[in-house]
């Protein structure tokens, strides 16, 4: 069972940044501004450390929170999509005049059991 997932439109997107940069790794800080927005990078421009979670993999790429921010949504299921208009991060497809937004739902009771076993 995954709690995450993207729409077609970034897995579009999301090919993209791969044929063009390689390895890739997503990332959601939950800093300030545009932090708290899902960041993609190239997988060695990014430092993990024990404060990042690991949510699972979205069109073949990991996908990691920051623990903080994973406090604010972890009840919930997560859908990243794209909107036009430049966020001011250092994320890849910012350049395309893009960026990733989040949508979420409330996790249902079988998700709900499902990841509070896993996470035990």
């Amino acid at each position: 069972m995954k709690r995450i997932d993207i729409t077609p439109e970034v897995a579009k997107i999301v090919e993209k940044l791969k044929a063009k940069h390689g390895d890739l790794i997503f990332h959601q800080s939950g800093g300030c501004c545009d932090g708290s927005s899902p960041m993609i990078f190239e997988k060695d421009d990014m430092y993990l450390d024990e404060s990042d979670i690991y949510l699972g993999k979205i069109a073949d790429v990991p996908f990691y929170m920051n623990q903080d921010q994973f406090e604010y949504w972890k009840h919930t299921f997560l859908t990243i999509n794209i909107t036009e208009g430049r966020g001011s991060s250092f994320s890849l497809e910012i350049p395309l005049g893009l960026r990733f937004i989040i949508h979420s739902r409330l996790l249902n009771k079988e998700e709900q059991n499902f990841f509070n076993q896993t996470e035990q």
